[in-house]
């Protein structure tokens, strides 16, 4: 536990460069529990809760020193979507009531300056439920939401938005296809999952290249019945490079109506679907989950493995529409045989209930971040199964053991904080019980939007090894590497650089690719 209380439920969260967290819930849930600084207040005549709110909606969390600082928010922020530019801005996009026209920027700062700047009216539809992705050229494109079958980008082109009929045909009774997941492909089209079915999509054509089968089982996957996706580590090691996408966990159909009309928690789903999208003829390979889980946060760790976070066993996502909270992470290791026993691993239990409105990201670190969960309308701590949340943890995974410690390496230099794509990069790097170059690896993650079980824009480059040598010969090591290949392999930012040995990381470093 790092905060009892920070005054609002972190319902989204983004890492930023110098080492913040910025999260925020929505404006309409009434006052929250922490107090805007300077006696400031936010006045707004369209708020459904409070006209006149004195309290913070957004908070800055510092990892370093554990404090939080409140910032100001002006419209609604309610289930909205976000990115990161290539200089390290957060570009924050839609929400609900006033806020759903909404754009948002917040530029990091190394003093209190800094908070939201609002461009009200700015997106050309209202973006309810959308996904934000970075592309290669350093533009955003903001797809769906709800009752929104296009796309448009930032910043815009003031052209109406672009028509996405796979967004119309995957769309049930219930949706189904909010939040669709968006994985950044290295040929540069985007991989689009939403409901059961999944497409190449060539974003500056506006077509669909390819459509993969669906996922079997036929049950949906994407908000309201909130499983979770990532784009699996790619390895500039190999000489063709694979990729492939990874979905987990979600509601069964009808889980919404067996809620809503029976009051019947139908049990989540247990399967994983995985898919690799650079074969000829992709297919969906299906494995179990230890347990059933809804509402879980997937998140690459800095070994390549997966972790499944938050979550509960029965119902799908909304209010009061989950039971049995699902307390224990799951590491997922994809490099292990399918259906081998040490595929997944189930870790120790949590201590809070993380359920509707949860978030988790990954920290420089090595830990995950998790906090939020707000299960129910407004701020309500009584009377409920399962109170509104306002703490923050940490989870440690295995890797962070002391026992590893003599294995841990520990980053001492960096030639240069910025790599280019396609030129040699070095890193000096000590560890005390030093194996073989075989077992080092460099590792590029890009820190993720999180937000309602799904982390936009995470991704991990293994940067091509090009050697690693001894140097002064009191357990130092140079490694070379090479930038990444090109834009469509890790767009332009700020990324987390991790050196793994022995499957054992060392705390990573900020780089930024150019």
């Amino acid at each position: 536990m790092l905060q009892g209380s920070i005054g609002i439920s972190a319902m989204h969260m983004q890492v930023l460069r110098n080492d913040k967290v910025i999260m925020f819930d929505r404006t309409d849930f009434g006052a929250s529990r922490v107090p805007l600084s300077g006696g400031r207040c936010r006045s707004d005549s369209y708020d459904a809760a409070l006209k006149v709110d004195c309290t913070a909606h957004s908070v800055l969390y510092d990892i370093a020193t554990n404090t939080i600082r409140p910032l100001t928010i002006q419209s609604d922020t309610w289930c909205s979507s976000g990115a990161v530019l290539p200089n390290g801005t957060l570009v924050q996009t839609g929400g609900f009531n006033d806020g759903q026209r909404s754009l948002r920027m917040f530029s990091p700062c190394s003093d209190k300056s800094c908070d939201w700047i609002e461009f009200a009216g700015y997106l050309s539809q209202r973006r309810w439920y959308a996904t934000n992705q970075i592309l290669p050229d350093g533009r955003i494109i903001i797809m769906g939401g709800r009752k929104q079958f296009n796309y448009e980008f930032y910043p815009t082109t003031r052209t109406p938005p672009t028509e996405l009929y796979f967004l119309q045909e995957t769309n049930d009774q219930n949706e189904n296809n909010l939040y669709p997941f968006v994985h950044l492909l290295p040929d540069g089209n985007l991989f689009i999952f939403a409901n059961t079915r999944s497409v190449l999509f060539d974003y500056t054509h506006n077509r669909v290249v390819k459509e993969f089968p669906s996922i079997p089982g036929g049950d949906p996957r994407n908000y309201p019945s909130s499983g979770s996706s990532v784009l699996l580590p790619i390895d500039e090691n190999r000489v063709n490079v694979e990729v492939e996408i990874l979905v987990c966990g979600g509601a069964p159909r009808g889980a919404l109506e067996g809620v809503i009309r029976r009051d019947n928690f139908m049990k989540a789903i247990s399967s994983c679907g995985r898919i690799k999208v650079t074969d000829k003829n992709p297919s969906w390979v299906m494995e179990k989950m230890p347990m059933a889980r809804v509402m879980g946060d997937i998140l690459i760790l800095p070994t390549g493995e997966i972790i499944i976070i938050n979550g509960a066993e029965y119902g799908t996502a909304g209010w009061e529409r989950a039971r049995q909270p699902v307390l224990k992470p799951v590491i997922f290791r994809p490099s292990e045989p399918t259906h081998s026993r040490w595929r997944f691993t189930v870790m120790s239990p949590a201590s809070r209930p993380r359920l509707y409105h949860s978030s988790a990201v990954l920290l420089k670190d090595g830990r995950i971040l998790v906090g939020g969960s707000n299960p129910h309308v407004f701020y309500n701590f009584t009377a409920v199964e399962y109170p509104t949340d306002l703490s923050l943890e940490a989870f440690s995974p295995p890797y962070l053991n002391p026992a590893f410690d003599s294995m841990r390496p520990t980053i001492t230099h960096i030639r240069s904080s910025t790599l280019r794509y396609k030129f040699h990069a070095y890193i000096t790097f000590m560890v005390q019980n030093y194996t073989s170059q075989s077992e080092v690896s460099v590792r590029l993650v890009a820190p993720s939007f999180s937000t309602h079980s799904y982390g936009m824009n995470q991704r991990m480059v293994v940067l091509k090894l090009v050697g690693v040598m001894r140097v002064y010969g009191n357990n130092t090591y140079y490694a070379t590497v090479m930038g990444p290949s090109k834009k469509e392999i890790a767009p332009s930012g700020y990324y987390f650089l991790f050196v793994v040995h022995s499957g054992v990381p060392s705390f990573g470093t900020w780089v930024q690719v150019v």
